[in-house]
């Protein structure tokens, strides 16, 4: 338990992993450095490393860890479970199965590209439903009320939608890996990089945690029709937009399902909820109590 906190700056599988942070400030100095955007004060700027919104995400970061720990973890199956569980089914149905068409270099490249691909898509949707079913929506808006987006605003997530994302990691990658554990046996690898998917890699190196934060990276607007930029998931978080960009690292589920807004669509941003809202946002104990206020008053339950 000692330093539990240095755990996420170290452990690449987290998106604030010391690297990954190191990157992101790199290109921002280099984004601001071209582009001129007068945002570049916000880097040395104590008015936005010290904002209430900016500490509140400090000090729920903190409580996080613990949600996760005692809450979270013991609830939430395992993708191991899952994926025995998917293969067993398969056994019972189909019978044993072997396979020789394959390399074992084929088959790592076809099981890290479907970790990520099925990944990403659940977590697409995952975030949509979190937006569109009412009661769910009580539980996001806690993650939607950070006024001021820093790295760290990317765990201000209620302990409800933890668990909702947990499920979701575990079924999708356990479903993936019990078929492939079926059709090619158990010994499977990914391409990784500490450990880490390399897509999931690659992208959080060139710069994930600016999508937190008020560095308006944007892709070219061909490559924004595949990927999401930082500034796209900005765009998610502004007022009028929390109905697009759902996508976490592809955009071609928005684009599929029509949620897709490029950068040159949209040029002012206004983060945070509707202003007679943001006051049941401001503290720690508010952020975890609110969803369940709102939903039983709105229900008059």
């Amino acid at each position: 338990m000692d330093f539990f906190a240095l755990e996420y700056f170290v452990n690449p599988n987290k998106r604030v992993y010391w690297g990954f942070l190191l990157s992101s400030l790199f290109i921002a100095i280099i984004y601001f450095y071209f582009s001129k955007d007068k945002n570049s004060k916000l880097l040395y700027s104590k008015k936005y490393w010290f904002h209430p919104s900016a500490k509140l995400d400090y000090s729920y970061f903190i409580l996080s860890y613990f949600i996760k720990l005692f809450m979270i973890y013991p609830i939430v199956v395992s993708a191991k479970t899952v994926a025995l569980a998917i293969n067993k089914l398969l056994m019972n149905e189909f019978g044993f199965f072997y396979t020789n068409l394959f390399s074992y270099e084929t088959i790592i490249v076809l099981y890290t590209i479907c970790l990520f691909l099925v990944s990403d898509f659940t977590r697409y949707w995952t975030h949509r439903f979190l937006h569109t079913i009412p009661f769910l929506w009580h539980f996001h808006k806690v993650h939607h009320s950070a006024k001021v987006l820093n790295p760290l605003t990317f765990y201000r997530v209620h302990p409800i939608e933890n668990i909702l994302f947990g499920f979701r990691y575990s079924l999708s990658i356990g479903f993936v890996t019990g078929i492939f554990i079926y059709f090619f046996g158990a010994k499977l690898d990914i391409y990784s990089i500490f450990g880490v998917n390399i897509f999931v890699f690659i992208f959080s190196f060139l710069g994930s945690n600016l999508r937190h934060s008020h560095v308006k990276l944007r892709y070219f607007a061909f490559l924004e029709k595949w990927l999401i930029s930082p500034y796209m998931h900005q765009i998610h978080h502004s007022k009028k937009h929390f109905d697009r960009n759902y996508g976490g690292y592809l955009a071609i589920w928005d684009r599929m399902f029509n949620t897709l807004t490029l950068s040159n669509e949209v040029k002012t941003l206004k983060f945070g909820l509707r202003k007679e809202q943001m006051s049941q946002y401001t503290s720690i104990f508010k952020l975890l109590i609110t969803p369940f206020i709102t939903f039983t008053q709105r229900n008059k339950i």
